[in-house]
């Protein structure tokens, strides 16, 4: 006989089932924020980023217990970066988009004559490789 709520119908409520993956460790509700691998075979613990789905060999940590993790004596801990976290800019790329900037605004000049077709030549221009420039720094 058929249930009222229809065949796909959970009879567990909404509210006890969360989306949001949990700390493995006992006791701890913290949400998850890395995944714990150990590789028995080379004596390695693995912790990286959140694994996309939960696995049943894994463990998922929240920050705190990821932070303080340690493995047994004589086990190495391997914590890889998380690539998905967006990297501080470091002063040569701002400096990189500054000069892009300084570049792009600047007015283009043309050749008139016999070297129409032809690019102006630029004097910081050291070099050329496709669309790619090697430019003398303003320094020099």
């Amino acid at each position: 006989m058929e249930s009222r709520r229809g065949p796909f119908k959970s009879a567990v409520p909404s509210n006890v089932v969360s989306p949001v993956r949990r700390c493995s460790r006992t006791a701890c509700g913290r949400p998850a924020v890395a995944t714990l691998t150990y590789v028995y075979a080379d004596s390695t613990a693995v912790l990286g980023p959140l694994a996309t789905y939960a696995e049943p060999h894994c463990y998922d940590l929240c920050a705190e217990h990821s932070e303080r993790l340690t493995a047994p004596r004589g086990w190495e801990v391997v914590r890889l970066l998380d690539s998905s976290a967006p990297a501080r800019p470091s002063g040569d790329d701002l400096e990189a988009l500054a000069n892009a900037v300084r570049e792009a605004a600047r007015p283009q000049e043309r050749a008139a004559g016999p070297g129409v077709g032809r690019r102006a030549v630029d004097p910081m221009e050291v070099a050329r490789r496709g669309h790619l420039r090697v430019l003398r720094s303003p320094d020099n």
